[in-house]
């Protein structure tokens, strides 16, 4: 081994995912030890929910993980439910299906796209993952009036019924994504180029993957067959019929391929969904403040895994305490150890498939 060299890789660099700052330690091209800086899009998101009612907290939960905002509206409120006792019409409980799937989708687009643009695939990969997303963020911008940071989930439902032809829409969708599922396969699964920058790099084992308590796809990839959907099944998710993907090796190709298929496994969930919305109002009729007691604990399975509320309440309007799981924080832990070792090319390659997103790490 010769002279160390330690070089800084963000908070600004493009394939951090957002501002994080790794200190790398390099024996020529070659990482011997890595530190992870956290911290800087820190905006205090668990004191903010204790000093608001549970509904005025609801936007706040679109700025954690910002590419699955209607997956975190979700689990937020679920949580405030079951402390409160809030029952949710059966037409909510379905389109609430519906639209964290859409957004899975969504997340998962964006993850294979800039995964892709990590590795040197330049922008035809991200632009076919932009096109495929943008048919998703206009119909969620008709549901709820965003593009990015959607807020739809409320205490007691949804905000508002879909808009007549939203069935058709989705339904129209789901032709056309499934077509695209085939081109990202002769684009990117087995290119040659892309199987040999991905394949048996930052493996991560399945033993190492529980003890890091690593969750979601990056969880699943390393063998670990684990959804909430299906192991805590909640709304009504035990009602339909999905798959749940697993890698073999663990490495960065199969967290790659267990988001691609994931895709395909959402839009099996949709498609069933569709076409058994009950009818009824997707509205629950409910005070606009809520006092809540009781100690609650409620986890979700969000497109990077487990994002799990903690509420704590003494009978006011707002939880004296909230804690907040976030799935990228624990998933990140394990990119010291996965990186130690590879070229710094390859250590881009891990993070990208690790797929973080900063707003949900620092909160």
């Amino acid at each position: 081994m010769g002279d160390l060299v330690t070089i800084n890789m963000g908070p600004q660099h493009p394939s951090t995912h957002g501002v994080l700052y790794l200190e790398l330690q390099l024996d020529g091209e070659v990482v011997v030890g890595c530190k992870t800086h956290l911290g800087y899009l820190h905006r205090s998101i668990e004191k903010i929910a204790e000093n608001r009612t549970y509904t005025q907290f609801i936007p706040f939960t679109d700025r954690l993980d910002y590419l699955a905002s209607m997956n975190n509206n979700l689990g937020y409120c679920l949580a405030v439910e079951k402390l409160l006792n809030v029952a949710v019409t059966p037409r909510a409980q379905y389109l609430r299906v519906i639209i964290a799937e859409l957004n899975r989708v969504v997340s998962h687009l964006v993850a294979i796209g800039t995964f892709a643009q990590d590795l040197g695939a330049y922008a035809t990969p991200l632009f076919y993952a932009f096109s495929d997303r943008e048919k998703i963020v206009e119909l969620f911008d008709s549901i709820c009036g965003s593009r990015l940071t959607y807020n739809y989930m409320r205490i007691g439902g949804v905000s508002g019924d879909i808009p007549a032809g939203t069935e058709q829409v989705i339904k129209d969708f789901i032709k056309y994504e499934r077509k695209q599922l085939i081109e990202y396969n002769e684009l990117l699964t087995y290119n040659a180029i892309f199987l040999a920058r991905s394949k048996n790099i930052g493996i991560l084992s399945k033993e190492a993957a529980i003890n890091y308590s690593v969750t979601g796809p990056i969880l699943r990839a390393s063998g670990v067959k684990w959804d909430l959907r299906k192991e805590e099944p909640y709304l009504v998710y035990d009602q339909f019929n999905f798959d749940i993907p697993v890698g073999t090796v663990g490495d960065s190709w199969d967290r790659f391929k267990v988001k691609l298929d994931e895709i395909e496994q959402s839009l099996r969930i949709i498609e069933q969904a569709i076409g058994a919305i009950p009818e009824g109002n997707p509205v629950s009729k409910v005070n606009r403040v809520f006092r809540g007691t009781g100690e609650i604990y409620l986890r979700t399975e969000n497109p990077r895994g487990e994002l799990g509320f903690y509420l704590v309440a003494e009978g006011g309007f707002n939880p004296t305490r909230c804690k907040i799981r976030s799935p990228s924080f624990s998933n990140l832990s394990a990119l010291e150890e996965l990186i130690k070792g590879l070229n710094i090319s390859d250590a881009v390659c891990v993070l990208g498939s690790l797929d973080i997103v900063m707003g949900e790490i620092d909160r």
